[in-house]
């Protein structure tokens, strides 16, 4: 063979090894992680995988509070039996078609957990979870199953049920007796929210550490009042006065808001 036979003949075996490597790899990149690298090791580059784990044994990803995934429940009882639950979400969305993948900020799903057990997970904003428990937990989690963190804690919400059902029939869930009356003791704020007018206007309220705090307010239209730091929240019906109690058992400073009007009712600084 002379010498441009041969360069001719490696051009086309070269060409040949390039097409058969494409159409190995279906000519496309993928965000699933490279062999011999676990799924919790590919981090996309996004926050810090911690050695510590949730509940369900899922490593922790921590990521920055600002910028940080959020998530709330919504419940409505359903017409046969259990819960139709509502996730709302921040700075994240569902990405059902990339689970396995890389993790990436602001992606990924929703585990369901019921008296702290896993019992479904959620692709989009809305799942149902059977009646008869105490507790939902729902918590988001990267495509790679790591869960999102921010201060070592997963980011999730916690809803009581018994609450939730009390709310939706104006009576108390036939599995949890009702409760004697509150004895008079702590301390009680009342709160009316007018449009953007909030009075008494936002101050600081000075509670120690296993005081018992009420929250009455009274809001001219539907909303959630949520207490940061203690995922305590609390539907508010337009115009009528909504009560939250609770024990104050962590230090530090909290703030007390309003999700969809987004103003602050109080700031609680427990020592």
């Amino acid at each position: 063979m002379n010498a441009p036979t041969a360069r001719a003949a490696h051009a086309l075996l070269a060409l040949a090894v390039g097409v058969t490597l494409l159409s190995g790899c279906g000519g496309r990149a993928t965000t699933h992680h490279k062999p011999g690298t676990s799924h919790q090791e590919a981090t996309g580059g996004n926050g810090t995988l911690l050695a510590a784990k949730d509940s369900t044994g899922h490593r922790l990803r921590e990521v920055p509070a600002a910028g940080a995934p959020g998530v709330r429940a919504e419940l409505r009882p359903d017409s046969e039996g259990g819960w139709n639950v509502h996730l709302l979400v921040e700075r994240f969305r569902f990405t059902p078609e990339s689970t396995g993948g890389a993790a990436l900020l602001g992606r990924g799903h929703a585990r369901l957990l019921l008296d702290g057990r896993e019992t479904a997970r959620a692709y989009g904003p809305w799942a149902h979870v059977p009646a008869g428990a105490r507790t939902l937990t729902v918590r988001l989690y990267a495509d790679d199953h790591t869960a999102w963190a921010v201060a070592g804690r997963p980011v999730e919400a916690t809803v009581r049920l018994a609450d939730a059902a009390a709310d939706a029939t104006g009576t108390a869930s036939a599995a949890t007796p009702p409760a004697p009356p509150a004895t008079p003791a702590g301390r009680t704020l009342t709160v009316t929210v007018s449009g953007d007018s909030v009075q008494p206007p936002p101050s600081r309220v000075e509670l120690k550490k296993g005081e018992r705090l009420t929250l009455r307010v009274t809001s001219d239209r539907a909303d959630t009042l949520h207490v940061h730091g203690y995922d305590r929240e609390l539907p508010l019906p337009a115009g009528t006065p909504a009560t939250l109690t609770f024990t104050v058992d962590r230090t530090g400073l909290f703030e007390v808001e309003t999700h969809e009007s987004g103003l602050v009712l109080t700031q609680l600084v427990v020592r």
